[in-house]
C-alpha cells in the first residue's frame, strides 16, 4: 500500500503550461512540461512557463518527465527547465524526441539525459512503473502514460481523440486501453478543451476538403500560416498538393527542418522534388508554408501581412490560408492580421473553428475514454475551468459517481492513501515564470505595471542641474515626453509644468542644502495632479537632479 498525491504546477484553468505531478510515497513522476502564450496585456512577455521551484527542492525524488507529443503547450518548458535542472530525465517517444533535440540546439543547451521510450514496453522504477501507450492527435508518436501503482493505475492521456482512419504513428491502441482498463485503474487524468463540444471530433478534424477548394479556385501565390508541429494537417496539404502541379517553398527554418526531418523519418509522405527554395517566393504558382515561432504566435505571418519582411511582399493577386487555430486572449492579434490582409485587398481564407476541430477530445471521445478505462475516481486536466467543469459533468452521465470526480485547480492536491481518497486540503505552493527575451524570472507584477502605464499614458522626464556647493539652478527644469503630448503643441502646459517643478524645488531647498527626496516625491505629487487635470492622463514621471 501507498500514499499518492497528484497535482498540477500548470495547465487548469488554463490553455496551455501543462505540467502534472504524481508523488507515490518517494518517488515522483512528472506528465508534461508545456509552455502558455502570453496575451496582449502581458506587454513584451515571449511566453509563461510553470515555476520549478518545486522541482528544484525535490530533484532527487524525481523519477523523470514523460512528454506524451511534440506541442509547446506540452513540451515547450523543457529549455527553460534544464538550464536551471541539468541532471533532469526527460523521456518521449522517437519523434517527440527529435522536436526537443532540436528545440535544445536552437538554445545551445547540451541534454545527456535524453531518452527514447517505445510505446507498449514498460519502464521499471522499483515497484512502479510507466507504460506508454499511442494515441491519435495532430503530431505523430503521440502517447498517454499510464502509471502503475500497487493502488492501481494512473493515466494520464495528455491530447487525443478517436479515429480510425488515422494510422500508423497516429493510430490509437484502443485493445492495450481496454486491457489498462480490465486491470483496474485508480485514476483517469483526461484532457478537457473539447469538453462542451457534442460528438465525436472526427471526422470534423480533417481540413482537405477546404484545402482542396482553396488550391483549385486560387491561381495566384498561396501563403498557408500553420502551425509548425500539427504535422496531419500538414500531410493533408502535401496530398492536395501532389494532385496539382504547385510546388513548395518553406518559410523559415524551424518549420523546414521539422518537416524534412519528418520526411526522413517516414512521419510525412511528400516528394521532395516539388520543394523549392526562398529565392522562388514570388513565383505566381508557389504554395508557402508559414509558421509561428516558439514563444510568439503570428509572428512570421505578422511581419510579412505588415510589410517588414524583406524577402516575402504580399500583393493582390496572393490568398492567404489562416490554418493555424486562434489561441485564446490572441484573438485581438489575429484580427488585426485580417485586417491587414483586407487593406492589401489580398484573399484571405480563415479555417472555421466551429466547424473544422483541432485533435482534441469532444465529448463522446471523452465518454469513450472513460468506458474503456473505467477508473474509480477522475481528474479533469487541460484546459479552462469551464472545460473541466463539462467534463466532470460528462464523467457523471458516463457512471462516475460524483465524490468520485475530482475538480482542482493548480496546486491543489488529490491525496490517496492506501486506494482511499483523502481530503486533507493541502496546496502546492505555485507560481509562473515569465519569459521575456533572455530574461527568465526577472520580469514580475511591477514590470508589467510600468509596461501598462508607459503603453497607456507615456512618460515625463523632468531634469535639472543645480550648483553643487550653492544649490542654485543652473539649467532648467527641463521638460521631455514621450508617448504623452507633442510638445510643440502644448507650449502653454510645458511652461506651467516647469513652474511647478521649480516651486517645489525652493520649497525644499535651503542654503547649502536640498532634500532631494522630498524634490522628487513633491515634483510626481503636484505635476502628477496638474498634468491629470489638465489632460486626463497619468503618465510615468522621471526626475532627474544633477550636481554640478
Amino acid at each position: 500500500m501507498s500514499k499518492i498525491k497528484i497535482f498540477s504546477l500548470g495547465g487548469l484553468n488554463e490553455n496551455g503550461k501543462n505540467m502534472y505531478v504524481v508523488e507515490v510515497d518517494k518517488d515522483i513522476f512528472i506528465f508534461d512540461a508545456g509552455l502558455k502564450y502570453a496575451d496582449e496585456k502581458m506587454l513584451g512577455i515571449d511566453y509563461i512557463i510553470p515555476s520549478y521551484e518545486y522541482i528544484k527542492e525535490n530533484k532527487e525524488k524525481i523519477k523523470g518527465i514523460f512528454i506524451t507529443h511534440g506541442h509547446d503547450e506540452h513540451m515547450g518548458a523543457i529549455p527553460d527547465l534544464l538550464t536551471e535542472v541539468p541532471d533532469l530525465k526527460i523521456y518521449a517517444t522517437k519523434f517527440t524526441l527529435e522536436i526537443i533535440k532540436k528545440e535544445l540546439l536552437e538554445e545551445n543547451i547540451k541534454a545527456d539525459n535524453l531518452i527514447e521510450i517505445e510505446p507498449h514496453r514498460k519502464i521499471n522504477f522499483g515497484k512502479n512503473s510507466i507504460f506508454p501507450i499511442t494515441l491519435t492527435h495532430s503530431v505523430p508518436d503521440s502517447v498517454g502514460y499510464v502509471l502503475y501503482t500497487v493502488d492501481g493505475a494512473i493515466f494520464y492521456t495528455g491530447n487525443f481523440v478517436f479515429d480510425p482512419m488515422m494510422t500508423g504513428a497516429y493510430k490509437t491502441d484502443i485493445g492495450k486501453l481496454a486491457y489498462v482498463g480490465k486491470q483496474g485503474v485508480l485514476c483517469l487524468m483526461s484532457e478537457s478543451l473539447y469538453a462542451d463540444k457534442k460528438g465525436f471530433t472526427s471526422p470534423n478534424h480533417r481540413i482537405s476538403k477546404i484545402i482542396r477548394e482553396t488550391l483549385v479556385k486560387n491561381e495566384g501565390r498561396i501563403l498557408f500560416n500553420i502551425f509548425h508541429a500539427e504535422l496531419y494537417r500538414i500531410q493533408e496539404l502535401f496530398n492536395e498538393i501532389m494532385n496539382t502541379n504547385r510546388r513548395v517553398v518553406i518559410f523559415g527554418k524551424r518549420l523546414d527542418e521539422i518537416v524534412n526531418r519528418a520526411i526522413e523519418m517516414g512521419y510525412l509522405s511528400f516528394d521532395k522534388t516539388r520543394f523549392s527554395n526562398i529565392r522562388h517566393v514570388n513565383d505566381e504558382n508557389v504554395v508557402i508554408l508559414v509558421s509561428d515561432e516558439r514563444e510568439k504566435p503570428y509572428s512570421n505571418i505578422n511581419r510579412i501581412v505588415r510589410g517588414y519582411d524583406k524577402i516575402v511582399k504580399i500583393n493582390e493577386n496572393d490568398t492567404i490560408v489562416f490554418a493555424a487555430p486562434v489561441y485564446e486572449g490572441m484573438e485581438k492579434s489575429a484580427t488585426r492580421i485580417f485586417d491587414s490582409i483586407a487593406k492589401k485587398d489580398a484573399n484571405l481564407v480563415i479555417i472555421p473553428t466551429k466547424k473544422y476541430l483541432e485533435h482534441h477530445a469532444s465529448s463522446e471521445d471523452l465518454m469513450l475514454m472513460i468506458d474503456l478505462m473505467n477508473p474509480k475516481y477522475y481528474f479533469p486536466v487541460i484546459g479552462e475551468y469551464r472545460h473541466q467543469v463539462a467534463n466532470a459533468n460528462l464523467a457523471k452521465a458516463a457512471g462516475i459517481k460524483e465524490e468520485n470526480t475530482l475538480l482542482r485547480l493548480n496546486g491543489q492536491t488529490i491525496t490517496f492513501e492506501n486506494g482511499k481518497l483523502i481530503d486533507n486540503g493541502e496546496k502546492i505552493k505555485i507560481d509562473e515564470v515569465l519569459v521575456d527575451g533572455k530574461n527568465i524570472g526577472d520580469v514580475g507584477e511591477i514590470v508589467l505595471k510600468d509596461r501598462e502605464l508607459l503603453s497607456d499614458n507615456g512618460i515625463v522626464i523632468v531634469t535639472v542641474t543645480i550648483d553643487r556647493i550653492t544649490k542654485k539652478i543652473l539649467a532648467g527644469p527641463e521638460i521631455l515626453t514621450r508617448g504623452f503630448i507633442f510638445v510643440k503643441d502644448n507650449a502653454d502646459l510645458i511652461k506651467e509644468a516647469q513652474n511647478l517643478v521649480s516651486e517645489v524645488l525652493k520649497e525644499n531647498t535651503k542654503p547649502n542644502y536640498i532634500e532631494f527626496n522630498k524634490v522628487k516625491n513633491g515634483v510626481r505629487d503636484k505635476l502628477g495632479k496638474y498634468l491629470y487635470e489638465k489632460t486626463e492622463c497619468k503618465p510615468m514621471i522621471l526626475v532627474v537632479i544633477q550636481e554640478v
